[in-house]
């Protein structure tokens, strides 16, 4: 041993090899209690085992000692035999073993110190299900999952499913509780699990405005001492109830949630203070509200903040804490970056490519909607308290401006000035100079501003009827930007006009592809089309149109009277009808109710619809007249007077309503009321014949002695009748003669002379029905009156036609809308 050199004590790997098993030691056996027990006893007297220890030298032969066969025993250490058989197996002697040699490698095994050669290890044994804990971690996993489910399901905008993934979840987790309580692990419940399904679950529920389950489960959670921070969820109460309109509530929850919440979480504070200002505006408590808004503004302004001030300053009319607040409001910082960072130099290839992928991601995105909504509240600020800060609404702006171009927001002055221009517009100012002015200002300027003032100038233009200015300044607003569907517009306007409909078509479409969603340009469309005469493609723009406006009343009497066109009545009436849910007292929509269920001959409606008519808009005389007749044709004349009287204070020189009236009271009988009444149609119109007519005919029946003075009164103005009649024939036969006479003279124009001939028998036809010189009245409605009354003896009055006057619709619109909110945005 003495050339031995052991290791490090750390590092002895061979340590152990001097020891030996004190069962070897015949030195001490005399001493061993438990040796010389056995000896004594006929354990020492038994024949000798022959234990067999395999992979061993002595592997075969029974271990003996120099007092013959040994059993094994414990030492007086205590530590059994390495070798010694025990509970009936072998075991071998691995203390005298080799480490990983044996006896048979002499015989041609191979070294095999892991065991690999014996094939793959069997599998692992499968963990059981049935145990609680299993059962426990297996429902934890479920109720997670259905959480998750709840929470995607509402993220794609499914209520309903995400509200009952979140009912599932909940009665899950109770499950989970009663699982853990019946093995005993109550102790050990998940509380964080149970938080975040009462928390899911009352989100679903004010996510489908079930607000008072939503509010029960959350005072659940609020009650439960054991959640952690559970009192901020009293935001989520408050804003509950200030979706109901308990605004005293919201602010008691608010103020209790402010409450909880410590000075370290500024921000959440911040915002609370916010919700409680908006409430108390809502409220009407606007020196409340200043009070929560000016401590905002003096710890963390923010843009709403700062425009909510403006407002609350404005409702109680402090004019100079306005103008205090509009710069605090202009001076808050918005914290993003300038847009210089986004511009690529020309001599760094890796630099153009970083600016390329960052200049439209979503931190860019969110730069310009901040940017873009800072704006849209500075310019409603200005436009707000304009006309309230300095005496004239012009002095006002002027203000705003000077303050505008003094701060970050520079380029925002001239679209205020824009604004200033436009605001006289929207006042039908047109005459104002100074809106004129201040467009014609930005001519000269950038390509934006300057397509927008164009843009107004030439609306405004087009709306006094001045189509060469509009024209020429469309032309420049498209020139400045041709991508400005409002330019387009009033360009294909101007030339609508102009009656050039193919090419304001193709403005109007041009505008549509670089918005689709301009609704002006689908509406001029559409009724460019029907002036064209294609109604397919018409009914589709409208079609279109309605889809996007559903209340538009205007694309419903389109789309209407494109069907009537279409000779579709019953499409025709289904719009109608759905037009006057819109507009209920509309009475030309009532009419044309009425004149398309009377061409479907259901009297009893069109008279429904006519009477509704009439009632709104009394005035009417194709409404009128229509009445009248269908009072005349169920032999109620009485009724029908009251109407034609009324058609006679509208038009007192027509004398057919005045024959109309007297016709009534000699139908119902009251022959002394029409005598008086055909006198005073006389004494207003002495050379009306059917008026004399009638006046024999009554005069005769009562035996009066005017009879023959009326008598000779009728044949006077009969003889003048035919005179006239004779001079307009002779003067169309001249003019028929002197048409020959040139047809003749031309000896290569043969087509020419027939063609001009049939004009002029259409214009001697023309001339048949036009009055004579000396009628005091047209003679066309005569024959109206001739049709009436073709039986002057009694026959029954025939009903007069009621050829009501067709509404041109496309003039109706067409003029209206055009030029229809082309201002911009």
């Amino acid at each position: 041993m003495e050339h031995v050199h052991l290791a490090a004590e750390e590092d002895d790997l061979y340590s152990g090899y001097n020891d030996y098993n004190p069962t070897f030691d015949s030195e001490e056996l005399d001493n061993d209690a438990g040796f010389q027990q056995a000896v004594r006893t006929s354990h020492g007297r038994r024949p000798p085992m022959t234990a067999k220890f395999p992979g061993t030298a002595i592997g075969g032969r029974a271990l003996g000692t120099s007092f013959g066969s040994r059993m094994p025993m414990a030492s007086s250490m205590g530590r059994p035999m390495t070798g010694a058989v025990q509970d009936g197996a072998a075991r071998p002697m691995t203390a005298v073993r080799a480490a990983g040699y044996s006896s048979a490698m002499t015989r041609g095994s191979t070294f095999d110190p892991l065991g690999q050669s014996k094939g793959p290890a069997p599998p692992l044994e499968g963990k059981s299900e049935d145990t609680p804990d299993e059962k426990v971690k297996i429902l934890e996993k479920k109720v997670n999952d259905l959480i998750e489910e709840s929470c995607l399901a509402h993220g794609h905008g499914d209520l309903q499913l995400s509200l009952d993934r979140a009912k599932e979840a909940g009665r899950k987790e109770r499950a989970l509780v009663r699982q853990r309580e019946q093995s005993g692990n109550a102790d050990h419940i998940n509380l964080d699990l149970t938080y975040s399904v009462l928390f899911n679950l009352a989100t679903q529920y004010a996510n489908n405005d079930m607000y008072a389950e939503a509010l029960n489960t959350y005072q659940v959670i609020v009650k439960n001492k054991m959640f952690s921070n559970a009192g901020r969820l009293k935001v989520n109460m408050a804003n509950i109830h200030f979706k109901q309109k308990n605004y005293p509530k919201a602010i008691k929850l608010y103020r209790m949630a402010l409450d909880q919440i410590s000075n370290s979480h500024k921000e959440m504070r911040i915002k609370i203070m916010q919700n409680i200002g908006v409430v108390f505006i809502r409220m009407g408590q606007y020196s409340d509200a200043i009070t929560s808004f000016e401590h905002i503004m003096s710890e963390s302004p923010n843009i709403k903040t700062g425009f909510n001030l403006i407002l609350c300053y404005y409702a109680i009319g402090d004019r100079e804490r306005m103008k205090k607040a509009f710069q605090k409001l202009i001076c808050v910082p918005l914290g993003i970056d300038e847009e210089d960072k986004y511009i690529p130099p020309n001599d760094d290839t890796h630099a153009n490519l970083v600016i390329e992928a960052i200049k439209n991601d979503k931190l860019h995105q969110m730069e310009r909607e901040r940017k873009a909504l800072a704006e849209k509240f500075i310019m409603t600020s200005a436009k707000l308290i304009a006309p309230a800060i300095e005496a004239t609404f012009a002095a006002g702006f002027d203000w705003c401006v000077d303050m505008v171009k003094s701060s970050q927001y520079v380029e925002l002055a001239n679209d205020l000035e824009i604004n200033k221009a436009i605001t006289y517009l929207r006042q039908r100012d047109f005459k104002q100079v100074g809106a004129v002015e201040t467009l014609k200002t930005f001519e000269k300027k950038d390509s934006r501003v300057k397509s927008a003032a164009a843009t107004n100038l030439s609306f405004l233009y087009f709306l006094e009827k001045d189509y060469d200015q509009a024209d020429r300044y469309a032309d420049l607003a498209m020139t400045a930007d041709r991508y400005n569907p409002a330019a387009l517009i009033n360009k294909g306007n101007t030339v609508f006009v102009k009656k050039d409909y193919e090419k304001a078509a193709e403005f109007y479409k041009e505008a549509l592809r670089n918005d689709s969603s301009c609704t002006e340009a689908l509406y001029n469309l559409g009724l460019t089309y029907k002036r064209l005469g294609r109604l397919e493609e018409s009914l589709d723009c409208f079609l279109k149109l309605h889809a996007i406006l559903r209340n538009s009343a205007q694309v419903m009497w389109q789309l209407a009277n494109l069907f009537e066109m279409l000779e579709d009545p019953h499409q025709a009436i289904e719009w109608l009808m759905q037009l006057i849910t819109v507009t209920p007292t509309d009475p030309q929509v009532l009419a044309k109710l009425g004149e398309l269920y009377d061409s479907e001959g259901d009297k009893s409606q069109a008279f429904q619809y006519y009477q509704e008519s009439f009632r709104y808009f009394p005035s009417n005389i194709d409404v009128i007249e229509w009445l009248g007749a269908y009072y005349i044709d169920t032999q109620f004349c009485e009724k029908a007077i009251q109407y034609f009287e009324r058609a006679t204070l509208i038009q007192p020189t027509q004398v057919k309503w005045q024959l109309m009236v007297a016709s009534c009271y000699r139908r119902s009988g009251n022959y002394q009321k029409a005598l008086e009444t055909y006198k005073d149609i006389h004494r207003k119109f002495p050379e009306n014949i059917e008026c004399l007519r009638f006046l024999v005919r009554l005069c005769t029946d009562m035996g009066m002695k005017e009879v023959q003075d009326y008598a000779t009164k009728l044949k006077k103005v009969e003889k003048m009748k035919e005179i006239r009649e004779q001079r307009v024939k002779s003067a169309r036969e001249g003019s028929a003669r002197g048409t020959r006479r040139e047809g003749s003279a031309s000896s290569d124009s043969g087509h020419s002379s027939h063609g001009t001939s049939a004009k002029g028998e259409r214009l001697s036809a023309k001339m048949r029905a036009l009055p004579g010189s000396n009628e005091p009245y047209e003679a066309s409605s005569q024959r109206d009156i001739d049709a009436s009354y073709v039986d002057p003896l009694g026959a029954p009055m025939e009903r007069p036609k009621t050829a009501a006057k067709k509404r041109n619709e496309d003039d109706d619109f067409a003029d209206e809308e055009l030029g229809d909110d082309l201002l911009p945005e």
